[in-house]
């Protein structure tokens, strides 16, 4: 699932640097709330799931987006 979801954000931020579990979307990537509405979008649309508002506060690096997917049991 990591890999997807690197996938995703590279082709969301049209990025070329390496991402890793560790990568902070705003910090290490430059995302603004922009970027991350599109990138939840494309999450929730790929994996189809909701991401709830409220849920995105604890969601900070690519890391937490699989930890927050496999908790809500999505392969």
């Amino acid at each position: 699932m990591l890999e997807k979801v690197i996938e995703i954000v590279k082709e969301q931020l049209n990025v070329e640097v390496e991402i890793t579990a560790e990568s902070n979307f705003k910090e290490d990537l430059g995302a603004d709330s922009l970027d991350l509405f599109e990138i939840v979008m494309a999450f929730e649309e790929e994996f189809g799931t909701e991401i709830p508002t409220e849920d995105l506060e604890s969601i900070a690096t690519v890391g937490d987006v699989v930890n927050y997917l496999n908790a809500k049991g999505v392969n």
